[in-house]
């Protein structure tokens, strides 16, 4: 079937280029989807943006939480450090403070490790390999503990040693800073720089501890003691800078206590022994009041690292609003894409589906309807009125544009099918009174030369009537063609009783122009009603005649009859050109009398008479190939049209 379908038509069978684009809901559904995803595309780098931040917060308050149990442990190491370093200067009433203390720095160590075992997913890469970095100082302390019991450790080695593990701790706060959030960055800074003078604070604490408790300033100790000092000064100022409004003032709280006063005085002092005299400090009191202070200084920093996590979390919480809000939009976003590619689709598709029904029911029922009612009806009836038909609901201008031009057509259509049936009517009104009159005249004509046949007596003469009785015999068949093309019944020829089937087919035979041509090869007997004996002697006639038209001239045709059960069986042979398997096809198709001649060429009118006539009889006519060459036209004439004649009775 593919190679018949013409190019034009293979062109537009070829599959879309997109799926779905051979539908209007499709295509809507094509247009609309490009900007949603476009706008989706957006919100999803928004989306993404505010995941970002959300993870970044729960990073930071990870790292905050981590950040305080770092300080914590820091916290027990100064404290440890500064004991030890007394301990070391002679004071051996911190010997017991050592051992308690060390047990604390123990807690600390492991608090961390449990809270780094818990936040590691969250905590940055960087914080976690420094934290990491971290715990050889921490280890080294094992063995620092280890000379201080056994008196073979070295007060300054002591305190470089105490003060890289403190150092590699706040370093490691230091590392994997957050990124992000400006008041976050500036917050976790600003407890850094806090976190630098406090251990720069715990640090002269342990270092003049031992100051005070040899009672005078060793070679170097006071440059040290200077240095730490200047480090103070500049991590304050660093914090000042950083700090919020709240954040600043806990710090001038801290250095405003009375302790922080007396670490003043003191401090003093130190420095009038610059040149090694002798300091009369207690370091008892040194040490209670530098606790103090360290304390309260630490205290700033749970403050300002609450702070931190109190902004971390918030933004966290910002942060999940607005990604919640991103995902609704874009859910809303995809809803309200989705409603109208929908709803506009239905806007669409709805009433075109109701033009295309109104199109299929005006092609399926309204214009046969009015073709059979103009050639039923009389032909002054009026055409039936065109019923009112609403626009179609919800319908665009084009939509409605659309709709009056299918009406439109309808309308035209409707014309022209009423112009066409009225000029079939008239055509056939024309063929049937064209073939009456001329039947009329024709058996007037025929009464007239039977007439002079009956009176002439010269036998030339007589020849000559004869043959012009043929002539007029072919003229009346063709008139009753006429008749039987447009549908009329021809009452002219009717016999009573039954016909020997032999004599219909001399009958027939008499009707054709080369009658001497055709042979009655056998015809078994048989007999058929009086009512069919023209019509048949009709179909029989054009058979024979289209026979001998397509057989060479001195070919005979032949003609056989036989029994087939209760049908009688005829069958008009020739050997002449035959015909094409896709002719004789068309030929049966119109010799079955379902194809109106109006309809179908025109070329065989014969083979339409055939058809039209084998209908009324109830008859079947079919051509076949004759074996050899040529063509067999078999007649099935059914039951109630035969009736069977004896052998004894066929003798007679």
């Amino acid at each position: 079937m593919t190679g018949n379908v013409p190019t034009i038509l293979r062109s537009t069978l070829r599959a879309p280029a997109l799926p779905g684009w051979s539908s209007i809901r499709g295509r809507m559904a094509i247009v609309l989807a490009v900007p949603t995803c476009l706008l989706l595309a957006l919100i999803g780098i928004g989306a993404a943006d505010r995941a970002a931040d959300w993870s970044a917060a729960g990073a930071t308050e990870a790292h905050v939480g981590v950040l305080l149990r770092v300080q914590d442990l820091v916290r027990e190491v100064q404290r440890e450090r500064g004991l030890t370093n007394g301990l070391l200067g002679g004071a051996e009433e911190y010997r017991d403070d050592v051992r308690a203390q060390r047990g604390r720095t123990d807690e600390a160590r492991e608090a961390l490790r449990a809270a780094l075992s818990e936040e590691s997913g969250d905590l940055p890469r960087a914080a976690v390999s420094a934290l990491d970095t971290a715990e050889a100082p921490l280890a080294a302390l094992t063995q620092t503990r280890v000379d201080v019991d056994a008196g073979t450790a070295g007060r300054a080695a002591t305190l470089n040693t105490y003060t890289k593990a403190v150092t590699a701790l706040i370093d490691a706060e230091s590392a994997g800073a957050p990124e992000g959030d400006r008041r976050i960055a500036q917050g976790v800074q600003a407890l850094q720089a806090l976190a630098r003078a406090t251990e720069a604070v715990a640090l002269e604490r342990g270092s003049l501890n031992g100051v005070f408790a040899a009672g005078r300033f060793r070679s170097g100790e006071y440059l040290d003691f200077t240095e730490i000092r200047a480090i103070r000064v500049a991590a304050i100022d660093q914090f000042r800078q950083l700090a919020t409004r709240d954040e600043e003032p806990a710090l001038d709280d801290a250095f405003a206590t009375a302790a922080a006063r007396r670490v003043t005085g003191y401090e003093q002092q130190a420095e009038r022994g610059a040149d090694g005299s002798a300091l009369t400090v207690a370091p008892a009191r040194w040490w209670a009041d530098m606790t103090t202070l360290v304390d309260d200084l630490h205290d700033v920093q749970k403050q300002v690292g609450d702070d931190v996590g109190a902004r971390a979390e918030e933004t966290g919480d910002a942060a999940t609003r607005q990604l919640v809000g991103f995902l609704a939009l874009g859910g809303l976003i995809l809803a309200v894409a989705t409603a109208l590619a929908v709803f506009s689709a239905r806007s669409i598709t709805r009433p075109l589906g109701a033009l295309a029904d109104e199109a299929d029911a005006v092609a399926g029922a309204r214009l046969p309807a009015v073709v059979r009612h103009i050639q039923q009806a009389d032909p002054d009836t009026p055409l039936p009125e065109e019923p009112h038909k609403p626009q179609p609901p919800g319908s665009a201008r084009e939509i409605s544009r659309l709709a009056a031009a299918l009406r439109n057509v309808e309308r035209t259509a409707v014309d022209l099918a009423a112009e066409q049936a009225v000029l079939r009517r008239n055509s056939t009104e024309s063929l049937a009174s064209l073939g009456r009159r001329n039947q009329t005249l024709l058996n007037r004509q025929l009464g007239l030369i039977t007439t002079l046949e009956s009176q002439e007596l010269d036998p030339d003469a007589l020849s000559e009537l004869f043959e012009l009785d043929h002539l007029a015999t072919r003229m009346r068949r063709n008139a009753e063609s006429l008749l039987v093309l447009a549908g009329e019944e021809s009452p002219a020829r009717v016999w009573r009783g039954t016909v020997a089937v032999h004599e219909v087919v001399q009958s027939a035979v008499s009707e054709v122009e080369q009658y001497r041509r055709v042979a009655v090869a056998g015809v078994e007997p048989c007999r058929v009603r009086g009512h069919c004996v023209a019509e048949l002697s009709h179909l029989l006639a054009e058979l024979v005649e289209n026979a001998l038209m397509f057989s060479p001239p001195k070919q005979p045709v032949e003609v056989y009859g036989w029994r087939d059960g209760g049908e009688y069986c005829l069958a008009v042979l020739d050997r002449g050109i035959g015909m094409t398997a896709e002719r004789m096809a068309e030929a049966n198709a119109l010799l079955s009398g379902r194809t109106s001649f109006l309809k179908a060429p025109t070329r065989f009118l014969g083979h339409h008479v055939v058809g039209a006539l084998a209908a009324r009889l109830g008859a079947h006519v079919e051509l076949r190939p004759t074996e050899g060459s040529g063509v067999t036209a078999y007649v099935a004439l059914p039951s109630s049209l035969v009736q069977e004649v004896s052998t004894a009775a066929a003798a007679r």
